[in-house]
């Protein structure tokens, strides 16, 4: 399997399962966040959002909210 068919079907699972990869991005950026320096927290939220375009499910998560 290549890359391709790997994000194809990445891209389906998050279609028929939008709430649960959601839920599981954010989980992974408060991680993140939680164990690298304040400095990253842009760049982490940008890989978020990055993510959720990727699979589909637009940008736009948290990025207003002021640290």
């Amino acid at each position: 399997m290549g890359f391709d068919d790997a994000l194809n079907k990445a891209k389906g699972f998050a279609g028929e399962n939008s709430d649960q990869v959601e839920q599981g991005i954010d989980a992974a950026t408060e991680q993140i966040k939680e164990r690298t320096p304040d400095q990253v927290d842009e760049h982490v939220d940008s890989g978020a959002d990055a993510a959720r375009d990727k699979f589909g499910l637009g940008g736009g998560g948290d990025e207003e909210k002021g640290n």
